[in-house]
């Protein structure tokens, strides 16, 4: 069951969608889970299908749109402000905490592309984030910025842009992805861009309130540096899901590096970065969040598991055990 939602995050009002599952009786407490969406992107794209698909799986789910984006509001529009990101999170998991069907000792948080970084950003500061996942998650500004001529020429233009709008000129809003089929191609085959424009641009991802452009602020995305305390997120678990073919695999690679024994790096063999935002993920993912919670109250996830599935459990008083998944279970 979906139903809209909003609350404040630094007094702006964010929209949401929650999902709790249908066959909810209201007698127990329901692990929760906040699923953030790519940049650019909108609760109504890959963020929503893990929350739903989630949710039918026994968890009560929450997807938002980041303010000044979609349907949140918040001034200028398009604003791709990361430390805002990490208290949209902060304020979404206070909002599943203070429900009274969900246990808020047993709540998890998964973030997609640069959804992954600003999870990963924020959950090593905030205990109440139990068990943090992500997929093909991306520093939004890290690789560009590591090349110094790039980063003159970006702090450069942030500068110049800063002093046109302040003369009235309007804001300067770049595409988050290409913006059209002739952009795309000229990126490398397999390259990030690429995919995103045949994913979110001209496929299966695209919606209405993903208009594709954002307002980057280079001069303040270059103080945001997502992985760099990983390890402040031990002993919590932690789940960074990539594809072996990703250029942006080294992100998740590094972040599991740094990040100590209680985290994972689970490769998709072949798959690129579009490819692994896919549902059909989904199954790890879930498994992922039963093993920091209770198994028994959502065992019937379980059933239909692919037969060489590996799944993990977790309960709190016998610690990480590991399963081989079977049909039918």
């Amino acid at each position: 069951m979906r139903t809209n939602i909003e609350f404040l995050s630094n007094n702006i009002k964010i929209k949401g969608h929650l999902f709790i599952p249908d066959n909810f009786s209201g007698e127990a407490e329901l692990a929760g889970v906040v699923v953030c969406h790519p940049a650019g992107g909108v609760k109504e794209q890959t963020a929503g299908r893990y929350a739903e698909e989630l949710s039918k799986k026994g968890f009560v789910t929450l997807t938002f749109d980041a303010a000044r984006q979609g349907e949140s509001e918040g001034e200028p529009r398009g604003l791709e402000d990361p430390f805002q990101r990490a208290e949209d999170i902060r304020c979404a998991v206070s909002y599943l905490a203070t429900r009274n069907y969900v246990n808020e000792n047993k709540i998890g948080i998964l973030g997609v592309c640069a959804g992954g970084s600003y999870v990963s950003y924020t959950a090593q500061t905030d205990r109440r984030m139990k068990a943090i996942a992500t997929v093909s998650a991306v520093d939004p500004a890290g690789e560009l910025l590591e090349d110094p001529d790039i980063r003159e020429f970006l702090l450069n233009q942030a500068g110049v842009l800063r002093n046109l709008e302040a003369q009235g000129e309007g804001r300067f809003l770049s595409h988050v992805n290409p913006g059209t089929r002739a952009e795309a191609n000229a990126y490398p085959e397999r390259s990030m861009f690429r995919e995103c424009y045949d994913y979110y641009v001209d496929g299966i991802g695209k919606h209405i309130n993903s208009t594709g452009w954002g307002y980057l602020r280079y001069d303040e995305l270059a103080h945001f540096k997502p992985f760099e305390h990983m390890e402040w997120i031990a002993p919590r678990p932690l789940l960074m899901i990539a594809g072996t073919e990703a250029d942006t695999r080294h992100f998740s690679e590094e972040a599991v590096k740094n990040a100590g024994e209680n985290a994972e790096l689970f490769d998709v063999n072949g798959a690129l970065v579009a490819d692994t935002q896919f549902i059909h993920l989904l199954l790890h993912a879930l498994q992922f969040f039963l093993r920091h919670y209770e198994v028994d109250p959502f065992i019937s996830c379980l059933h239909g598991a692919p037969p060489d599935v590996y799944f993990y459990s977790r309960t709190l008083s016998s610690g990480p055990q590991r399963i081989k998944g079977r049909s039918g279970l």
